[in-house]
């Protein structure tokens, strides 16, 4: 076993890099006796240097992480602060100068992903990011080592721990957004400013890095299409049960059926109660993923918080650290298949589209006639009126989003249509 030590730089010491401190102080003959060679902590950059940090000795906290990953001596650096720059800088600068990188930022990662991976490659060191996606769950090793030799087709799941809370706690209690947003800000699984969350920018980066992987193919953040939560319903989770479904954020990227071409996706949607994704309750993640040969996995998890997130990023600093011990690198960005990605017009699913209408004669038809007429197949219709007012709730079959649009358009246009109360697509059958 080597006895010199493989030396670690920490940027970021917030709730994930504490806890990857902690971890590396009292797991340290365990990692040492896993990597091959011990590994030491040899600096830790922070913004608030006076800030008590237990079990972190003073002398290795500098708010100068310029010059901390330019020390030459460093082996891998640990990023964890988060944002674009100066991560972004940071981590091109640690390459420059000899060292590997272990991340977390899904930010960077789904915008600046490719150039990184470039850099990494041209200094022949390692970009590993297993905490990025879905916190503690094994997720992007599998996707990009175990399941390398295999043709996946679809990446469907739970991301956003805060946004799953939310919409669980409005199926199981009745309770409205704000009330469930309410009590998840005070448990603190949502931030002061949720909007990252539910607004679905957190999951469309994720979505971004998962497609790219799943599918050799360079997609962005820019590439994927995102729709928030904020505008689910009780009235929603009402028509979604009695139709047998629960509503839940997903992340939805998919090959096309003819292979040609992939789409990246975040909305909300109803999915059957028989799904697996449908009983991930609380703040919990999970990704369902269909391949052709393993057929249909699920990775299920705990996907935020410190201890969770810092054992993704152990994990990954163990992986790079035996790398660097063998003198290898593991596996870089795989963009060769360079698919085209399709906008969200060419997505095809079912949808669940309420309407507010006139109760009176003819009106059924009306709407049925604008269905037919976009060349969307009506699966089932629900009517309910009383004293003029009727609400009526129309399942489709199978259409493109583009054709949903032009429906949706023509229907706000007729004198019978009071509103569009909801649209919700339909999945998971």
């Amino acid at each position: 076993m080597r006895t010199r030590p493989l030396k670690v730089a920490l940027l970021g010491c917030g709730v994930v890099g504490s806890e990857v401190a902690r971890i590396m102080t009292t797991h340290a003959d365990d990692l040492t006796a896993r990597i091959g060679a011990p590994v030491e902590l040899a600096g830790v950059a922070v913004r608030r240097p006076d800030r008590v940090r237990e079990g972190i000795a003073p002398e290795l906290i500098t708010t100068d992480a310029t010059a901390l990953v330019k020390r030459g001596d460093i082996d891998v650096v640990v990023e964890v602060i988060g944002g674009i720059e100066p991560a972004r800088t940071l981590i091109t600068t640690a390459f420059e100068y000899g060292a590997s990188v272990v991340s977390a930022n899904k930010a960077l990662l789904a915008q600046d992903g490719a150039a990184l991976h470039a850099a990494a490659e041209e200094h022949d060191e390692d970009l590993y990011y297993e905490a990025a996606v879905a916190g503690a769950i094994p997720l992007i090793r599998p996707l990009r080592e175990s399941l390398a030799g295999d043709k996946i087709n679809r990446v469907m799941g739970i991301v956003n721990g805060t946004t799953n809370f939310i919409l669980d706690k409005m199926d199981s209690t009745g309770a409205g957004y704000q009330e469930a947003l309410d009590e998840a800000t005070a448990l603190g699984y949502a931030e002061a400013d949720p909007t990252a969350d539910v607004e679905g920018f957190d999951a469309a980066a994720k979505a971004a890095i998962l497609a790219g992987i799943a599918f050799h193919t360079r997609v962005r953040l820019d590439d994927v299409y995102r729709e928030g939560m904020t505008e689910v319903t009780a009235a929603d989770f009402a028509s979604a049960k009695e139709m047998g479904c629960t509503i839940k954020l997903l992340a939805i990227c998919e090959r096309a059926a003819d292979g040609g071409s992939v789409t990246a996706r975040v909305h909300p949607a109803m999915i059957p109660l028989s799904h697996p994704l449908a009983s991930v309750r609380g703040a919990y993640n999970a990704v369902f993923v269909e391949s052709d040969a393993a057929g249909q996995l699920m990775f299920y998890g705990p996907g935020a918080g410190g201890s969770p997130t810092a054992s993704a990023v152990l994990g990954d600093l163990v992986a790079v650290c035996r790398n660097r011990l063998s003198g290898s690198t593991g596996p870089g960005e795989s963009a060769y298949a360079a698919l085209p990605v399709s906008p969200m017009g060419d997505v095809v699913t079912r949808y669940h589209i309420s309407l507010d209408v006139a109760d009176k004669p003819g009106v059924l038809a009306q709407v049925a006639t604008v269905f037919a007429e976009h060349g969307v197949s009506i699966d089932t219709v629900r009517q309910q009126g009383k004293d003029g007012e009727a609400s009526l709730v129309v399942v489709t079959h199978r259409a493109s989003d583009a054709a949903l649009t032009g429906t949706v358009e023509a229907l706000r246009k007729l004198d019978t249509v009071r509103g569009v109360a909801s649209i919700m697509r339909v999945e998971g059958e």
